[in-house]
């Protein structure tokens, strides 16, 4: 395998450079105790956690497949799925569930036509990958209620017609 070759397969949108990845595993360290550190490189890279990515980290560390995916899948921050340009959080925490939280989830979902079927998953991307709607659990505007999060702007309260 050339490190210098992008590996593009079936389940992403870039192109994974391994240089890229060594770069991140390099600047953090190889040892097990930063792996939470080198997912972070490589999402904030990728804007998620490529296989190609996720399988180099394996060869250039001792870090095994399954502490990667015991990590990887605990912290609920860390994406497997590419994501569209723009994510908008909508909290779902308790303050902004009570008070409407998935009228404003449904109403977003509405807007991006994204079909009934995927509306209950947590992560849901639209067909032209521009948005990404992520349900979070809580964004810490409680006093706001409901909310969403666009990058790093908070808008609330919202009702259904603001969105």
């Amino acid at each position: 395998m050339n490190p210098k070759e992008p590996i593009q397969s079936s389940d992403e949108t870039l192109p994974v450079r391994m240089e890229d990845v060594d770069a991140i595993v390099k600047s953090v360290g190889t040892e097990k105790h930063n792996l939470i550190h080198i997912l972070h490189g490589i999402q904030e890279k990728y804007r998620y956690l490529p296989r190609p990515a996720l399988r180099r980290v394996c060869q250039v560390t001792d870090i095994t497949p399954s502490q990667i995916n015991g990590v990887s899948t605990f912290f609920k921050q860390f994406r497997h799925e590419p994501v569209g340009k723009n994510i908008v959080k909508v909290c779902v925490g308790t303050a902004c569930h009570v008070s409407g939280a998935m009228n404003i989830h449904e109403s977003i979902c509405e807007a991006l036509e994204i079909p009934d079927e995927r509306r209950l998953d947590d992560l849901i991307t639209d067909a032209q990958n521009l948005f990404t709607i992520e349900k979070v659990a809580c964004i810490g505007c409680c006093t706001l209620a409901p909310v969403i999060q666009s990058e790093r702007d908070t808008y609330g309260p919202l009702s259904k017609t603001d969105c």
